[in-house]
């Protein structure tokens, strides 16, 4: 790599100068400015932004915007990744303010004008409650810093990067699961598990991964094959759950990682024949998928997401990266029982 010096001497002029006219900073002449330009584009010199950032003593700012609730054990897997990453490159500079909310849209809306009042670098964001996440983007816009989504995508706003599932077709993948090899009137049951029963908000993700649960039946079954029933479900399942909603049902779809709720009502009351797909490798979704009661998982790496948000936006804000894509797509995983591995 040509140095500074290096540039100096080809443009007969001080060190000093080729570092104001990098840095934009001080009084340069336009000639000098003019010509240490062209020897910079000509011999392809990039500065050492860590280098500059640790002599400047420069300190960078992430706000994390996601849930974290007591009862759903999927919000910890985001965090660890995040917080892996941070510990990776604080060194550098970095840190992250955690603006957890509850599972519900006034939390969210308190934590997310708390963002807006702060100036950071970048934010990464869980968009869970659909209109209130477009709002509060709509505002956040106006900062002009990098924005990434990770857990679900928003197709109203275009300027942002996401890395997560494409939810649509996880539901979409999840219709294809539940109806494999069924020749005959099959009864699917849809629990939509929530702790905030009373509310009549449904989830960014659950609106996209039940549109595409239902147009994979649309675009792929005879229409009279299949028939739906749809619940909404507290975590007190047993308040919710009784044996004759089970009646004639062939397979239980649940569009978030709470289908051991399910699986463990399956069990407890010995029903039989009841293909159950879910979401995520919870510790208490693997104990049912290894015991039979949970046919299939769909896994999208919940970890990895929050860890490569994090180094997105490191590399984008610290080392001035440019990127030709703004998402980046995680694989759609199915997890059987053979096929399960610790990691």
């Amino acid at each position: 790599m040509v140095t500074i010096k290096e540039i100096a001497q080809m443009a007969n002029v001080s060190v000093g100068t080729v570092d104001r006219i990098i840095h934009n900073r001080g009084q340069v002449s336009k000639e000098n400015i003019a010509k240490v330009n062209a020897i910079i584009k000509e011999v392809g010199y990039k500065k050492n932004v860590l280098a500059s950032n640790l002599a400047l003593n420069k300190k960078i700012k992430f706000a994390i915007l996601i849930p974290r609730v007591k009862e759903i054990d999927y919000w910890n897997y985001p965090i660890i990744g995040i917080e892996k990453a941070i510990k990776e490159i604080e060194i550098f500079g970095v840190s992250a303010d955690f603006c957890f909310f509850e599972d519900n849209e006034v939390s969210f809306l308190n934590q997310a004008q708390k963002v807006l009042q702060e100036d950071y670098d970048g934010l990464v964001f869980a968009p869970v409650f659909h209109d209130e996440s477009v709002q509060f983007l709509e505002k956040y816009q106006k900062k002009e810093t990098p924005v990434v989504l990770i857990d679900s995508n928003l197709q109203e706003i275009n300027w942002h990067t996401y890395i997560g599932q494409d939810s649509y077709q996880s539901g979409f993948l999840g219709g294809k699961l539940i109806s494999f090899g069924c020749t005959i009137p099959t009864k699917i049951l849809i629990v939509n598990i929530t702790r905030n029963i009373k509310s009549t908000v449904r989830t960014n993700v659950n609106l996209q991964r039940l549109k595409g649960f239902y147009d994979y039946f649309e675009q792929n079954t005879e229409e009279s094959l299949f028939t739906f029933t749809e619940i909404q479900s507290g975590f007190d399942t047993e308040h919710f759950l009784t044996k004759e909603l089970f009646e004639g049902i062939d397979g239980v779809f649940v569009p978030n990682s709470r289908a051991y709720l399910i699986a463990k009502f399956i069990q407890d009351h010995q029903l039989k024949g009841i293909r159950v797909v879910g979401y995520e490798l919870l510790d208490q979704n693997v104990e049912f998928l290894n015991s039979g009661v949970i046919h299939f998982l769909i896994h999208q790496k919940p970890e990895e997401q929050g860890y490569l948000a994090i180094n997105h936006l490191y590399k984008k804000i610290v080392l001035n990266e440019n990127f030709s894509s703004q998402s980046h797509a995680m694989p759609l995983e199915i997890i059987v029982k053979e096929n399960y591995k610790k990691w």
